[in-house]
């Protein structure tokens, strides 16, 4: 457990200290932090729920041609493991690239927020820790997908869409935040370029969707899976939700899009919770999506006080909050036994 929570403590020390800004940190310390984490997540050994399936994948497409290999998951996924058995990267190259870009895709999303480092260890109990070392394919959607709010933050929409249909290359799934860059962004006068991407936006991500929509629906929904936490985990994305639109004039800037865009992560964040008892793997796979808004408001929880000390202890306790959650799912988790004890594969 000892490589767990040292990724966690990391992060977390950063921000607590009063040199918390990712202004006054050297820009290395970033890539040092990014480098050791992807390393971490590209060459674990066994761990993860899905390691045998994700074996399986690469070896459906080892010594295969492209044609055959390319239709045997997700397209950028079967891509990249094509790619490794050609070089004999082996499940390790495949690891590394997708933990690079789900890092590459937080600490981008992190270092804007107004306390880095504390957005960066929200994200190190399940959005690392669970998700990156064991949902392979969703986990380099949930990096585009973090790369893509930042263009909806700057008003970039062919870059948010762009990203977004990079991830449902990887977990079809991500077809899901197509409608979101519509929805934020707020000039009227690019209405019609606002139609035009979605509609390009729509039409490729229901080209990927069509094609896998039964098997989709048979293994979690149909087959009624249950995702042990599940409900736990939409609470923890209900709960900053709340908080976001109760405080919104003090947690929020005055960006339009960006105020368009948390409000309606925060209302559907908390819509589906209801939904656990229906499918809760297909609803929890969803949630993913969502858990952003985990790292957004509790970067940014301070806001609402105004004594110096009170906000020491805001970020304090946001600390020791995820610090428990992750203590309590290496303990008690049903399936810890897949991640503890961390191996290595060198």
């Amino acid at each position: 457990m000892f490589i767990y929570f040292f990724m966690f403590a990391l992060p977390a020390l950063f921000a607590l200290s009063p040199y918390n800004s990712s202004k006054s940190l050297a820009h290395l310390a970033w890539w040092v932090v990014g480098i050791v984490f992807t390393l971490f997540i590209g060459f674990r050994y066994q761990i993860g729920v899905d390691w045998e399936a994700y074996l399986t994948m690469y070896y459906a497409t080892l010594d295969q041609p492209f044609s055959k290999s390319i239709v045997t998951t997700d397209p950028g996924y079967a891509f990249l493991n094509w790619v490794s058995g050609l070089i004999g990267g082996q499940i390790y190259m495949v690891n590394l690239v997708c933990g690079a870009i789900v890092m590459t895709g937080i600490i981008s999303f992190s270092r804007r927020q107004l306390n880095p480092w504390l957005a960066f260890a929200v994200s190190v109990p399940y959005m690392i820790i669970v998700a990156s070392m064991g949902y392979s394919r969703q986990s380099v959607s949930l990096g585009f997908e973090l790369l893509a709010l930042i263009a909806i933050a700057d008003g970039r929409l062919w870059r948010f869409y762009l990203f977004v249909l990079l991830g449902a290359l990887f977990h079809k799934t991500a077809v899901i935040l197509l409608p979101f860059g519509f929805l934020s962004i707020a000039s009227h006068n690019r209405l019609w370029e606002r139609l035009l991407v979605l509609g390009i936006g729509v039409w490729v991500g229901l080209m990927l969707v069509t094609e896998y929509y039964d098997s989709m629906m048979l293994s979690y929904v149909e087959a009624q899976l249950e995702s042990s936490g599940s409900l736990i985990r939409l609470v923890m994305n209900a709960l900053p939700a709340v908080l976001l639109l109760l405080f919104r004039k003090k947690l929020m800037p005055n960006d339009k899009s960006e105020q368009r865009l948390w409000i309606l992560v925060s209302l559907i964040s908390i819509a589906i919770v209801p939904l656990v008892g229906f499918a809760s793997t297909a609803v929890d796979r969803i949630a993913l999506y969502f858990m952003p808004l985990q790292l957004y408001v509790f970067s940014r929880l301070h806001l609402l006080f105004d004594n110096r000390l009170l906000k020491s202890f805001v970020v304090l306790g946001v600390v020791i909050v995820y610090g428990l959650v992750l203590w309590t799912w290496l303990n008690y988790g049903n399936y810890k036994v897949f991640w503890v004890p961390y191996k290595f594969w060198l």
